[in-house]
């Protein structure tokens, strides 16, 4: 379990937590699992709270100011983020696991013989530790004006202070325009939703209950790199140098009365390739599906999404409750070093903010595949 924390109606909550608790020693991590519950354990259904995105983000920290980090949880000296395989820049989907509404319904196994590999003693800095820190977003939307809106963090339903755009800068470092309709910038913690006349409800404690199946690391253990591909990334050339600029999210504007699917695509190079084990995607309400091409144009793997009918957690109706993976046959499907692949993120033509399009995938590069 994580650390709890207050949610009531309308709010939003960004927690960082740092050093989670995970198996410890040289092990291979064969599923991550997550959700969202209350104190006394149960489910905590999304039309209540909506989980929009947990993220499990790997760190190295210097043994000796840990105390300091712990105590004032100043992340900025004694800090070695490590982040995924996959092409973004900076700190820009940096994690290994994480997902959203779609959690409790989405695979996260790992076939044998393969797992991600942690607490490699020879692949953490002299005078380090391996730790790792939650991510986590949660939108209460009990009471809200407008419950989806509230979920996709439109700006104009929430109470943004009066200097908003003049002190907020976007991914890029620069002042935000006023053109930002919506999206994370706007999901920021302690803020509000906006909330129906007179509404109240109590607050609430949650955690978010995470589940994990590991091995010990040993010589039967495959390794496997993880990569994020996001369908915003801008990929441009600076000579022989590939630059990545992803945007991690976009706004969908309705067009018109056309019916036909908003699609959102990205050619990106693939420095290093391998064979792919297992693919799936992060998506959000409105998703239509999701698929990876590789050069030749045919598809690597297509993610669709399940909605789901009821009331019960894990089946909200109207929700994204899970997505679909792919697992080839072991050593079918090699990707090759420099191979171009295309993300594409197809929606429906709704007006829509704060989208994502976000494929996951498990490469490895052992040969000796079957």
């Amino acid at each position: 379990m994580s650390e709890k924390f207050e949610m009531g109606p309308g709010k939003i909550a960004v927690k960082t937590f740092l050093d989670i608790k995970l198996p410890k020693g040289h092990i291979g991590i064969k599923s991550f699992n997550a959700e969202l519950v209350d104190e006394n354990e149960n489910s905590v259904p999304l039309y209540e709270i909506y989980l929009h995105h947990w993220l499990a983000i790997k760190y190295f920290e210097n043994t000796s100011i840990s105390r300091n980090i712990e105590q004032y949880h100043d992340l900025r000296n004694g800090i070695i983020y490590q982040r995924n395989e996959g092409t973004c820049q900076g700190y820009i989907l940096p994690h290994y696991w994480g997902l959203g509404s779609e959690s409790r319904g989405t695979s996260s196994n790992l076939p044998n013989p393969f797992a991600v590999e942690l607490g490699n003693p020879a692949k953490i800095p002299n005078g380090f530790k391996e730790k790792w820190l939650f991510n986590i977003m949660a939108i209460d939307t009990r009471g809200t004006l407008h419950r989806k809106g509230c979920t996709e963090c439109r700006c104009n339903l929430l109470n943004l202070p009066k200097d908003f755009y003049n002190v907020t800068k976007g991914f890029d470092g620069k002042p935000l325009s006023l053109n930002y309709r919506g999206g994370l910038l706007c999901c920021q913690d302690n803020l509000q939703c906006k909330l129906r006349k007179d509404f109240d409800a109590p607050k609430k404690k949650v955690s978010l209950r995470y589940k994990i199946r590991w091995v010990n690391w040993d010589e039967h253990q495959v390794p496997l790199k993880f990569y994020i591909l996001d369908a915003t990334d801008r990929v441009r050339s600076n000579g022989s140098k590939i630059i990545h600029d992803c945007q991690a999210e976009y706004t969908i504007p309705r067009i018109g009365d056309n019916d036909s699917p908003h699609v959102q695509r990205a050619n990106i190079p693939i420095e290093k390739g391998g064979y792919l084990i297992y693919g799936v995607t992060h998506m959000h309400a409105g998703v239509i599906n999701a698929t990876l091409y590789r050069q030749d144009e045919s598809v690597l793997c297509t993610s669709t999404p399940k909605y789901g009918t009821g009331m019960k957690a894990g089946n909200e109706k109207g929700y994204v409750v899970g997505m679909s993976g792919c697992y080839p046959k072991l050593g079918s499907i090699k990707i090759k070093d420099g191979e171009i692949l295309t993300v594409e993120a197809i929606y429906q033509n709704k007006f829509r903010t704060g989208i994502m399009g976000h494929f996951y995938i498990y490469l490895a590069e052992n040969t000796d595949i079957g």
